[in-house]
């Protein structure tokens, strides 16, 4: 039925597809009835699937990865479709419109897409309002909770030197409604951010981070999103800094700016230009960045897998490679509203 319906839906722009479709799920799931529907159909629990991972319980390894629900607008939804967390953001301290329109396309010859969204959201202070009401509805609920992540970042304006600031910004904000924070420095589409993963930006910002987050009565687990376009030697600086500055974890990984081994025609690609390129085409990149992580690492820090991940195989390959959660984002576009039923069923 899904394949019919996306074929439909692939006849109209990326981003107006996904806002249309996502409001109507949100009208759906508006009726109690009908929400409690979709959950039944959509969810599918089994003991096995619950893991404890840096200290949070998740009712299966399933996530949806930062970048779909930019705005913590859909929580009530994700968690109906079956999701074992969603990751919300990229935030940023100020609302900022992103880059310019059209900036999400997709390649379906490779089951791929490619953004060049460039963080927009509405800034930290609605969407610290949005998370702080989901909580209040969620603490009346005795059922496993959605775990909710925050992936945070910087505004475009404000200078590299200056990044620090733009992250204590949203981790301090939005530390009592989120569950995880994942810093972002491996977006592809804000200039200059891929250089803060240079070892000693990455000190200053993730040292000062755990340095506030160590005070707190509760610290929550704090993780490093990094690039599949890293070098080894780049790598091992990330193993040294995650020991050095003790991170919760790693997420493996964003988008590539790579545009090799594709089937779509040269001339598409590069009429499309630049962003960041998800979906299969980074999936084997991104396993081995992460089997190279979990060795050098020892299996002492939790990896999350983003990159290519489509069905229980997609999963199982990640989970192998030693990662102990995976992330959905390019698959979801492609399978539909059950891809994390499927993957919880396969597993």
């Amino acid at each position: 039925m899904y394949p019919l319906i996306r074929n439909l839906l692939f006849n109209f722009p990326p981003e107006a597809v996904h806002h249309f479709s996502m409001n109507c799920l949100k009208q759906a799931c508006s009726i109690g009835f009908v929400k409690n529907s979709i959950s039944k159909s959509f969810t599918y629990s089994h003991p096995s699937l619950q893991k404890n991972v840096f200290g949070l319980n998740f009712k299966n390894p399933v996530g949806l990865g930062a970048g779909f629900d930019k705005n913590a607008l859909y929580l009530n939804e994700l968690e109906a479709l079956g999701f074992g967390f969603v990751e919300i953001g990229t935030v940023t301290p100020k609302p900022q419109n992103g880059n310019e329109k059209p900036r999400l396309f997709r390649l379906p010859q490779d089951k791929a897409l490619i953004n060049r969204m460039g963080f927009n959201n509405d800034g930290v202070q609605i969407v610290k309002k949005r998370l702080e009401l989901w909580n209040n509805q969620q603490a009346e609920k005795s059922a496993q909770k959605l775990i909710v992540g925050g992936n945070i970042g910087k505004n475009k304006v404000t200078p590299n030197e200056d990044a620090w600031k733009d992250y204590e910004t949203c981790f301090t904000e939005l530390f009592d409604y989120a569950d995880y924070f994942v810093v972002n420095v491996s977006s592809p589409n804000t200039p200059g951010l891929r250089e803060l993963q240079e070892k000693d930006a990455l000190l200053k910002i993730l040292g000062h981070l755990q340095n506030i987050n160590q005070g707190k009565k509760n610290p929550k687990p704090l993780l490093l999103k990094i690039a599949p376009d890293l070098t080894q030697e780049q790598l091992d600086d990330i193993v040294a800094l995650s020991f050095e500055v003790k991170l919760s974890g790693l997420v493996a990984t964003n988008t590539t700016i790579s545009r090799a081994n594709l089937q779509t025609p040269t001339s598409t690609v590069e009429a499309i230009g630049a962003g960041g390129l998800s979906g299969k085409p980074v999936a084997s990149r991104s396993t081995e960045v992460i089997s190279y992580l979990a060795q050098q690492t020892n299996h002492q820090i939790p990896i999350i897998a983003s990159g290519g991940i489509f069905n229980g195989n997609d999963a199982k390959e990640k989970l192998h490679a030693g990662a102990s959660l995976v992330q959905v984002w390019t698959g979801f576009v492609y399978e539909g509203p059950s891809i994390a039923k499927n993957i919880c069923k396969q597993l």
